[in-house]
């Protein structure tokens, strides 16, 4: 069985992916593509070996050429094609955010639950990424005792001049919130942002780098460091502290030089080289799941959690405040 894909959205990461759904994914192909630039998305369809270009996202859903929805485009057309994706009964995948608030999120909750079962998942690629995979492991299996505190650091090379205070929590932190609450099994239950010295390299309007402090449901402290211009290279990085260990996950080697006496290893240049095999992996996940009529992936309910971490942290941003985070109850299909 060939699950059809449709793809919204032809940006770097929607192009990226559909790339990697027709030619690395077993079990899927990409029948329809499309994007606001109308140009941009007959060029990737006609680098796909001839997918069909829809005029919007409303068109492709309701195809019979489309078995399955990959929602790439900004994030503010997330909620409305996830709706549209549910009301044609179709599985979708969209990357995150869910959505950018709280209440569209919540409209994507009611319409699920209303529906029966799950089709929506979120576009979480760090859960499948083999480092996290093994802290993750370390922490499940015992070995590093009852854990205390989770340190996390993302450093980016550069941002646009686009780039904002808020967007540091909606674009970027919000991998930070998903990995807290994924590897830890708890909800974040606060958030306070603590603002740095900034470095000279960032727009003056923009607050580089920020510190976040989460504590979860049992009192563990989540700590995320983002600097947006980092300049040397895209760097991840998280320590496990446990009762009894740690576990760390450390920016994987890509390459290593020894000349004169000194050691010289290369950094990621972006999100691509870093985190390629976790992308793969995560849509290989989801076609194989759809293959045995399953649904594999973060559900809704991770997507509406990390909004509303976001959310409230950028009322933390405004306030210096640690804010308190409330949740609507989480429905019996996602527990």
């Amino acid at each position: 069985m060939t699950i059809r894909v449709g793809v919204i959205g032809t940006g770097v990461i929607g192009t990226d992916h559909a790339a990697k759904l027709q030619h690395q994914i077993s079990g899927s192909t990409v029948s329809a593509v499309t994007d606001i630039d109308r140009a941009r998305a007959s060029q990737v369809a006609a680098d796909l070996g001839g997918a069909r270009v829809f005029g919007d996202g409303h068109e492709l859903i309701a195809s019979d050429e489309v078995d399955a929805v990959l929602i790439t485009s900004i994030g503010e057309t997330h909620a409305e094609f996830t709706l549209a994706s549910l009301a044609a009964g179709k599985p979708v995948m969209c990357e995150k955010p869910l959505a950018p608030t709280t209440p569209e999120c919540e409209q994507i909750l009611d319409a699920e639950v209303a529906l029966g079962r799950r089709l929506v998942i979120v576009g979480f690629m760090r859960r499948y990424d083999a480092g996290y995979r093994q802290v993750k492991a370390s922490l499940d299996s015992g070995a590093v005792g009852d854990a205390l505190i989770l340190h996390n650091v993302h450093r980016d090379t550069g941002a646009p001049e686009s780039f904002t205070d808020p967007m540091v929590l909606t674009d970027s932190m919000i991998h930070e919130i998903d990995v807290t609450r994924w590897l830890l099994g708890e909800e974040i239950v606060s958030v306070q942002i603590i603002p740095p010295k900034r470095t000279r390299h960032a727009f003056a309007h923009l607050q580089d780098p920020q510190f976040a402090a989460f504590h979860t449901e049992s009192g563990i402290l989540s700590t995320a460091e983002f600097l947006a211009n980092g300049t040397y290279g895209y760097d991840v990085r998280c320590e496990l502290v446990g009762s009894d260990g740690t576990a760390s996950l450390l920016n994987p080697t890509l390459a290593n030089e020894v000349t004169g006496g000194v050691a010289r290893t290369v950094v990621p240049a972006d999100w691509r080289a870093r985190f390629s095999g976790a992308y793969a992996a995560e849509l290989q996940a989801w076609i194989g799941g759809l293959e045995r009529g399953e649904i594999v992936g973060p559900s809704a309910w991770e997507g509406y959690a990390a909004t509303r971490v976001t959310e409230l942290g950028i009322e933390a941003i405004r306030s210096g405040q640690r804010v308190v985070i409330d949740y609507v109850d989480k429905p019996a299909l996602y527990r």
